[in-house]
Formats: structure tokens, sequence, C-alpha cells
């Protein structure tokens, strides 16, 4: 095979030239189908990555994703197919609540998922935390989950997107997962190959996501509602808070576990239950529900356990069982992390407690992590608990490491910043969470 061709490109993306699509095509094509390895690959994306992509190579890179595998098509009975995806936090159980959610509200949600990047979970390595559960359904059984249940959530196989689930695993592996256009590719290709009609986007902003400021998070969230537009569907991307975790949970199974309590109305963390409510009516709204049904919907959705039960039926389709659901539980070794003086939190270091959480994952279990205790803001004496571990085999100092102790609180951070509904402008979100109802109305349940 003449290679040079290959080199001439590297070099071209090396020096900080623009691929054509016919290029991009030819080297997804190559890579999907073994006749190009890893090599030539990790260097294009670890140069795509320090370079960046423009508009034009962000859109080939997307298309020739799409075509590596089949797109899905669901019968017009089904109304409006939506999705959700999240560009990657920390404590981030959004998704396992929102597919169910919005399914009882009587929307189809059709899911393409991937697992953990770098320092952030992933939404399929949760589900598959619960026992029994796969999530390598074939497209055939995907489409006739969603026709059966109302929602699926699955992985990219050998023929849906196979290209993305091989650049993915070597994005992970090569330290080039930060990359708004690798980033926007990934999310699109599994959105549109999934064959749903909308699509709600969570970009995370802050020292725990892969885009640092704001203004990195809105170019990402505009080129993705672009690039969504591009393949005839329509977005809305939100931007939103990943300063500190999102949830009270950060590992695999036990976000799992937040996930199923958060439905049961057992436990609602605040920024997680207003990053969940705005989310789940954007998409009834995408879907075309009318707005005086939007929240109605969503509330009694979770208050009459309606979503509870959507769940449990999604576990049940791809493999598990009720049972096993209700007993999944963290890991019961648990070690406290305690502050050495009185303060405010005033930081955590998200990206070294979700890493700290994937270690523990891969010493002691799907259900090992670590629990928030003491979220920014609050006010602790020495001795008091910043975090709980789940599990045996980390040191406590390296939690409390990841916690700033200050003499008086930040101010308040909004949980979401700016919200994206066409590819030029992000409006603030301001007015929006105005006229959504309030996450307190569907709070913790716990005192």
């Amino acid at each position: 095979m003449d290679e040079g061709w290959l080199r001439r490109a590297l070099g071209t993306k090396r020096d900080g030239g623009s691929l054509e699509a016919a290029t991009w095509a030819r080297i997804v094509e190559g890579y999907t189908a073994g006749t190009i390895d890893d090599a030539p690959v990790a260097a294009l994306l670890m140069a795509s990555t320090v370079r960046g992509l423009d508009a034009g190579e962000i859109a080939a890179l997307t298309e020739a994703m799409v075509r590596s595998g089949d797109v899905l098509t669901y019968p017009r009975a089904f109304g409006t197919v939506v999705d959700k995806h999240s560009s990657g936090g920390v404590g981030d159980t959004v998704s396992l609540i929102v597919v169910p959610l919005v399914a009882a509200c009587g929307v189809a949600v059709a899911k393409l998922s991937g697992h953990a990047l770098g320092h952030t979970g992933g939404t399929l390595d949760k589900l598959e935390a619960i026992p029994g559960v796969r999530t390598d359904l074939s497209p055939a059984a995907f489409v006739a989950q969603v026709e059966r249940i109302g929602c699926a959530i699955g992985a990219q196989s050998d023929r849906l997107v196979p290209a993305d689930r091989k650049l993915y695993a070597l994005r992970d592996r090569t330290a080039t997962v930060p990359s708004i256009g690798l980033i926007a590719a990934s999310i699109v290709s599994k959105k549109v190959a999934g064959g749903a009609d909308a699509i709600a986007l969570d970009v995370k902003a802050g020292r725990g996501a892969f885009m640092a400021t704001i203004a990195e998070a809105e170019i990402l969230a505009r080129t993705m509602v672009q690039l969504v537009r591009n393949f005839g569907r329509c977005a809305t991307a939100f931007v939103t808070d990943m300063e500190e975790p999102l949830g009270f949970t950060v590992g695999t199974g036990i976000e799992a576990v937040e996930a199923r309590d958060f439905l049961r109305g057992d436990e609602r963390e605040p920024r997680l239950a207003e990053t969940v409510l705005a989310v789940a009516q954007e998409m009834l709204r995408l879907a075309g529900v009318a707005e005086d049904d939007v929240t109605r919907g969503v509330l009694d959705a979770l208050e009459s356990g309606a979503a509870f039960e959507r769940f449990v039926q999604l576990v049940e389709a791809q493999g598990g069982s009720r049972a096993a659901l209700e007993a999944i539980a963290a890991h019961p070794h648990r070690v406290a992390v305690n502050a050495a003086r009185h303060g405010v939190v005033t930081g955590i270091d998200a990206v070294a407690v979700g890493e700290a959480a994937r270690e523990l994952v891969a010493a002691d279990g799907p259900f090992a992590g670590i629990r928030v205790v003491a979220p920014i803001g609050t006010t602790v004496r020495a001795g008091d608990a910043l975090a709980e571990i789940a599990g045996a085999s980390l040191a406590p100092g390296r939690v409390a490491d990841a916690f700033t102790l200050g003499e008086t609180a930040p101010p308040p951070r909004p949980v979401i910043d700016a919200v994206v509904r066409d590819a030029d402008a992000a409006a603030s979100m301001k007015d929006e969470v105005m006229k959504t109802a309030s996450f307190r109305e569907i709070g913790s349940r716990r005192a």
C-alpha cells in the first residue's frame, strides 16, 4: 500500500494546514477497515488537538464517521425521536435519569453512548454496572426496544459508527480527548447514526470539564448545533457548570445508584436536579410537546413514579432485572475524608476526584467510588467530613487534597451558563431558567 499520501496528510496537519474531505474519508475508512494502524492515526489525533480543526474538517470527519456504519431510521409513528448527550463531566448522571424520564412523558428516546474518557464517567459504564445489563444492542434490537418501551441506551458497534468506536478508544489512550473538533465529531456522529430527529446537548464548562471556560464550551456548543443542522436535524446545546462534581457521587456503579435513587425520589442533589429539569424540558420542547405540558409532564413523571418504572423497564429490556437494580449499593468498605481545619470549601478539583474514582473502580470493583459530602460553599470544622470513600484502595489524603478551604464562601455559580439554539448565538439562560420549573419542586424528599 502506498503510504506517501498518508505521510503527506500528517505533515500538513502537523504544520497547521487543513485536510480535504476526501482525505478525511480515506483515513477514516482505512482505519475502520484495519488497513491503517494506530500509529499514524494517533499522530493525526495529536496534531488535530494541538493545531485544531476548521469547520470544513470537522464536518468532513463527522460525515466520514457516520458513513462508516449504518444510520438507524424509525417509523413515522414514533413521532419525533430525541436524544441527549454530554460532553463529559464528573458525577454527571443526567443521561441515566433523563432517558427514562422523557420516555415516561411519551417521547421516544434513542441514545447511543460511549464509555469513559479520561477522568470523566461514561454512561455505558454506569449502566453496565447493574448486574446483567448489556449495551451492545444490534441495530434491529435497538430500534425494537425504542418501539416497545420508548427508550434505549446502546453502544457504538461494528455496524453503528464503528469508526467512532475505534477513535474514541484511541483518543483516551493518547491524551487527545480535549479537542473541540474531535469531541464534536464523535458526539454528533453517534447522534446522527442513532437516528434521532432532535438532540439536547449538555456541554460542560469548568475545571472538571474538557472545556475549561464558558467561552470554549460555547464554541463547542455552536459547533455541534451547526453540525446537527448540516444533517437536517435540530439541536439545543446547554453550557453547564463543571467546577465541581455535579451529583453527590463519582464512580461508575455508585452513580447508577444515585440515578436510581433520584428517579425513586429518595435523594436529589439540587444542582443535578436543576440540570435534569432543564435538559428534560428541552427534550420535550424539541419533540413538539406544548409548552404548557412540558413542566407539568416532567414533574408528574417524577412524582408519580412513572420515570422510575420506565428505568426498570429499560434495565429489564437490556438484560438486567428489577431485583438487581434495587440491590445495587456502594462498596461496603467506607473511609471518611475529613477537613484538617475550620474553613469554607472554596474549590473541588473535579479532575482529581474523577481520576481517583476511576482508579478505585479499577481496583475495588464497579461500586467503589467517592461521595462528596461538602460541596463548594459548605462551612466545615476540623474533623468534619468532606467526602467519603467507598472502597479500600485509596488513601483519604489524596481526596482531601482535592478540596480547597478558605475563609469566606465564594459567590454562588449558576448551574446553566448559556444555551445555544442555533449556529449563530449563545443566549444567556437567565430568562430561560425563570420560565421553567424550579429545581426545588423536585428537590430531595430526604431531610
